[in-house]
């Protein structure tokens, strides 16, 4: 299942980037998400910046269809492998049949910038693979809109 999100910012590109490549932005989305565990870490090799952010997060509200699936809680591995204004991004959940792989890109837009994660949601789960994906969507959805508000307060200052 395709997921295309667009986050908006009042913000240059490359101040998204920078806050996009920061582990203490990561932090903050973590306790905005409430968020069990959280380590975001930041590597530079080359062009590439690389940040991986190990997440555990409490799963609520979810159908009964998938609780055996995904369990009290689920932990996501998130890494952004930035390039300049773009960057591949996967998603892993170890132990889950579940997964996400795309990009992200970071375009100028008027006085600010847009944030575009394009994203394959994929489950391995047969008959209810489709119901999986559609979940893991929106719950994804719902962080990224977290995620905006989080951003939107850090590129004003309030870090």
């Amino acid at each position: 299942m395709k997921l295309r999100h667009v986050l908006s910012y009042a913000a240059s590109p490359d101040d998204v980037r920078a806050m996009m490549t920061d582990p203490a932005y990561w932090d903050q989305v973590a306790v905005a998400t409430g968020a069990l565990s959280s380590a975001a870490t930041v590597s530079t090799a080359g062009d590439d910046t690389t940040v991986v952010v190990d997440q555990e997060q409490a799963v609520q509200g979810v159908p009964s269809f998938a609780k055996k699936f995904v369990g009290e809680s689920t932990r996501a591995i998130n890494t952004a492998v930035w390039t300049g204004l773009s960057a591949t991004y996967v998603v892993e959940t170890p132990g889950k049949p579940t997964s996400m792989a795309g990009s992200i890109a970071i375009t100028a837009a008027g006085a600010g910038s847009t944030l575009t994660y394009d994203l394959d949601v994929k489950a391995s789960v047969p008959l209810i693979g489709g119901k999986l994906e559609k979940l893991v969507v929106d719950l994804t959805t719902e962080g990224f809109d977290k995620e905006q508000a989080v951003g939107t307060a850090w590129l004003a200052g309030e870090r």
